[in-house]
């Protein structure tokens, strides 16, 4: 106990304080930042579990007609029935020098039975010296400002770039083998560029189709969709003249691959791109245009590893998730096989319909006009020659009227009618016309003699013929002549 009166200085209140104060404050922090710690360790976790995802509220920002926002947490669906579920088709058509094909390929676009403001379209016209643009144009103005309110499509854009395409559209220039490989590189560019400047995250399909398809069924989209594939191809075949067999497949880049196939990759430097169809490269490979049946199921499923590019249609998440067309040599392929080369790799679902057939229009190789010209040289040289039958036909059939025996000549109707006048008569004219026939005889020796030295084979044949006739002919009359 402390003597009254004497005065203690307390340090407590003021040194004491700071140093709790200062304790306190940075024990807070510290808790403060393990509780942010701990919330974003769990926020993380939950999202590597696919659960509880942080979805951002869009509501927050103002949408205007500069700025538009997505959610591409999830992907647009694509099912078998997408027209039911109003499921967006991406319709992408290239065109280069398409002018003659444009109205056909119009007329069969008005015909499709998928709902048309459910189809965006999107062209790419490149490397055309036709009006193709022009034209095209004018189709769509059309198609459009229809009466019937159905018939419009939905979003429709027109790209124009040129890709340096050597390649002539002729049937031959395009399918010759040398051109194989660039021309298959350069649409691969054409089709990657179209794509991507086309697909929007509103597509759940995207529908690839040439213009020069001939007979096609206007439910193709629906019937290709309703199988639910990831990429699907019909069978695609040509009509051809009667005089060349009447029909022939025509896309023959739909195939399974095969232990020739890639025997034949293994050999080939790492810029090859193999194509079908040529004695060049014979891989041996199940095509799906070899496997129709007429009266086969059109359902029927087959795996492909390779596809045209004819027909094709596609979930729009096989191109978001990077399946492309190569254009490069990729396993030694490139553009639409390339992509179902590629399509496999990913894991991704291809397949083709045996047995379901579209029709390109079919267009005259040199070797089929050609062929053309020398019937039309044939059909001249038939004519001529029947001409020429004809008149020595005329001829001949008069020489053998004339050297005809006649049964009832001069009256005399059978031998034991003859009298002994009538007989010495008869024979007295037989030997007059038997001299008549020998100066005929000789005048058609003569004319056929020298239808000998005719330069026409087959008029050669008929002189040698007739000869050798009326000598039989004379010898029989001669024959005749002894025996009366």
């Amino acid at each position: 106990m402390h003597p009254k009166g004497t005065a203690y200085k307390s340090g407590f209140q003021l040194k004491s304080i700071i140093p709790i104060l200062i304790t306190f404050l940075t024990c807070a922090y510290f808790l403060y930042t393990w509780a942010i710690n701990s919330q974003s360790s769990n926020i993380l976790k939950s999202s590597s579990n696919n659960e509880d995802l942080y979805r951002p509220d869009f509501n927050l920002f103002k949408e205007t007609d500069q700025v538009s926002y997505t959610d591409l947490l999830l992907d647009v669906p694509a099912t078998s029935n997408g027209w039911e579920n109003n499921e967006r088709v991406l319709f992408l058509v290239p065109l280069r020098d398409a002018s003659e094909h444009l109205p056909m390929f119009f007329n069969h676009m008005e015909n499709m039975t998928y709902p048309h403001n459910l189809i965006d379209l999107a062209f790419l016209v490149s490397d055309s010296k036709d009006d193709t643009m022009g034209l095209l144009n004018k189709l769509l103005k059309k198609i459009q400002n229809s009466n019937d309110p159905l018939m419009p499509f939905g979003e429709i854009e027109i790209f124009e770039k040129d890709f340096g395409q050597a390649v002539g559209q002729g049937f031959s220039d395009r399918h010759g083998f040398q051109a194989q490989g660039p021309r298959r590189k350069n649409m691969a560019k054409a089709r990657n560029w179209l794509t991507s400047v086309s697909l929007k995250p509103h597509h759940s399909w995207v529908y690839w189709r040439d213009v020069d398809v001939e007979t096609i069924p206007p439910t193709i989209i629906e019937d290709l969709m309703s199988h639910n594939k990831d990429i699907i191809v019909p069978n695609v075949w040509r009509p051809l003249p009667d005089w060349l067999g009447g029909q022939q497949p025509y896309d023959l880049n739909s195939w399974q691959e095969s232990d020739g196939g890639i025997q034949l990759a293994e050999t080939l430097n790492e810029d090859s791109v193999i194509v079908e169809g040529y004695p060049e490269y014979a891989t041996w490979r199940p095509h799906l245009a070899y496997l129709r049946d007429p009266y086969g199921n059109p359902n029927t499923e087959i795996q492909l590893d390779g596809i045209g590019g004819v027909s094709i249609l596609a979930k729009a998440s096989v191109f978001r998730k990077g399946a492309h067309f190569p254009a490069f040599s990729f396993e030694k392929h490139a553009e639409t096989e390339g992509l179902g080369k590629m399509s496999r790799r990913m894991g991704l679902e291809v397949v083709g319909l045996p047995h379901y057939v579209i029709w390109h229009i079919y267009e005259p190789s040199d070797d089929d006009l050609r062929h053309m010209e020398w019937m039309r040289q044939e059909e001249i040289r038939q004519s001529k020659a029947g001409e020429i039958k004809e008149i020595y036909d005329r001829n001949i059939e008069a020489g053998f009227q004339l050297i005809e025996y006649p049964s009832n000549l001069y009256g005399v109707q059978h031998p034991n009618e003859v009298t002994l006048n009538g007989f010495l008569n008869y024979k007295h004219e037989i030997e007059l016309k038997l001299i008549e026939k020998e100066n005929l005889f000789k005048q058609r020796r003569r004319y056929f003699e020298e239808m000998l030295d005719d330069e026409e084979s087959s008029i050669k044949l008929k002189a040698v013929t007739t000869l050798a006739s009326l000598e039989k002919f004379k010898h029989k009359l001669e024959h005749e002549e002894n025996i009366n």
